[in-house]
């Protein structure tokens, strides 16, 4: 099909960016493109394989419709007010209309210098592009709702971040990429009108149910609470830590975005912090939950001017109960219960007890659970605990609760094993692709790509196994 694009964020809302044109990059190439989901977005094959240089993927050119625009936003970095912000290194080159009347922001990261880009360059490296490309493509298959990769480019341009690195450039698809930063910008420049007309943009083109609703604006911002909440439950659940949680990379629709330092946990550390520049832990993993509230109260005070504080108060106290209803459903489908009983936190906490202990692989531990009989006095998650006495005691407690279901086990267990990941993206196995292609070698960064759309298979290899000792010390920062 022919590739329709439309402007409306250029047409609907001037102020709101400037206009400029992507800064190629030198001899830029497609070194990798998501052939899934270029199919569903009607991409021809063909595109990806420009005659000459990287074509729209490397900033080169662009398509019919296509009017770039770098976005202007604010926000709170680790709970501090850092001003005027923006889209410092990536420009929106359009929004992709489909035939069923959505439509697809297409958003070049690395893209160049911008009047945001504050003491930056503009660029990206090819390591944070492939490591976004890994993790937004693996969050998709785990069902979290996430910003997608369509493709990345690399090129003989050198970047400086803590070594010279190859400059990069990365597709980046959403539905939106409007952030909370974004209405923080206008409010805290006082242009309440123009926070309002953001709303009423985001309202008539995402959740236009609501338009003509006397209360649109609390309907809208109590979804977002909901959606914030079912997001970060998500997360809780399958054990990523974002890293960087600051109001500018969250997402309006509730999409997980702008990956950073993140990480999977590999050992169970609920205070497990994933980006060695959080020294104080703000963005641990643990404090997930707390932060994203406190983000979204910075949200409400930007719409105090049209929605009474009563009113913003109210919708945000609803967001602890979707939290805890949404991890709690996640967290009994993980243990394989099919209702819910009072002591349900206790079997859990009883489970996370033993996995601080022993330092547990999080996302082995709950997959091996999930191959437990019933009717088997042991479970094959025994053997992965030094103190079998206390594993004993626990899953006698746990059995106990699984016959009182009444469920079959090959029902239970394939229940759970839709739900218990036996592969995630460990930092070590990104690390590996990374490097190899850095040296021009792509292979296992497919492979890896192939293996984490897959990953509710059961495997017998490295991809879900332990990481090696190296692969749990490796540090991730901002530039990653």
């Amino acid at each position: 099909m022919n590739l329709s694009f439309i402007t409306r964020w250029r047409d609907e809302l001037p102020g709101f960016y400037t206009s400029l044109s992507p800064t190629p990059l030198q001899n830029a190439r497609v070194l990798w493109h998501n052939e899934t989901l270029a199919e569903t977005m009607g991409i021809a094959p063909s595109l990806f394989t420009p005659e000459d240089g990287a074509g729209v993927w490397g900033g080169e050119t662009l398509l019919p419709g296509m009017s770039p625009l770098a976005q202007v936003y604010s926000g709170h970095q680790f709970g501090v007010w850092a001003g005027q912000l923006g889209d410092g290194r990536g420009i929106l080159l359009g929004e992709q209309q489909l035939p069923d009347g959505t439509t697809l922001d297409w958003h070049l990261k690395g893209a160049g210098l911008t009047p945001y880009s504050r003491m930056g360059d503009g660029r990206a490296v090819l390591r944070s592009t492939l490591r976004e490309s890994l993790a937004s493509e693996a969050m998709h298959a785990l069902g979290i709702a996430t910003t997608r990769a369509l493709s990345v480019v690399t090129s003989d341009t050198p970047v400086q971040r803590e070594r010279a690195e190859p400059g990069a450039m990365m597709m980046r698809i959403a539905q939106s990429h409007v952030r909370f930063g974004h209405f923080e910008h206008f409010y805290y420049r006082r242009e309440p009108e123009k926070v309002r007309q953001l709303a009423d943009f985001v309202i008539r083109h995402h959740w236009p149910h609501l338009q003509d609703e006397a209360d649109k604006y609390v309907l809208w911002f109590s979804d977002v609470i909901t959606r914030t909440a079912q997001l970060i439950a998500r997360w809780q659940a399958v054990g990523f830590a974002h890293g960087v949680m600051n109001t500018d990379n969250m997402s309006i629709l509730g999409l997980t975005m702008d990956y950073g330092p993140f990480g999977f946990l590999d050992d169970y550390k609920p205070d497990f912090i994933c980006n060695h520049s959080d020294y104080q832990g703000r963005y641990s993993f643990d404090n997930q939950p707390t932060v994203a509230l406190w983000n979204l109260q910075r949200l409400a005070q930007t719409l105090s001017p049209f929605i009474s504080v009563d009113a913003l108060n109210a919708a945000l106290e609803g967001y602890q109960e979707v939290l805890l209803n949404e991890y709690g459903t996640l967290m009994r489908q993980k243990l394989g219960f099919f209702t819910q009983q009072k002591a349900d936190n206790e079997v859990l906490s009883g489970l996370f007890s033993l996995m601080v202990k022993e330092g547990s692989d999080y996302t082995r531990t709950f997959r091996l659970l999930s191959h437990t009989a019933q009717q088997e006095q042991q479970s094959p998650l025994r053997d992965e605990f030094i103190d079998r006495e206390a594993f004993d005691s626990w899953y006698t407690r746990y059995r106990e609760r699984l016959l009182a279901e009444q469920v079959d086990d090959a029902a239970r267990q394939q229940a759970m094993q839709s739900v218990n990941p036996a592969v995630v993206l460990r930092n070590w196995l990104a690390q590996r692709a990374i490097e190899q292609a850095e040296q021009g070698n792509t292979d296992e960064l497919y492979r890896l790509h192939a293996v984490l759309r897959e990953p509710y298979r059961d495997r017998d290899d490295d991809y879900s196994r332990r990481p090696p000792d190296w692969g749990k010390r490796l540090e991730v920062s901002c530039s990653s």
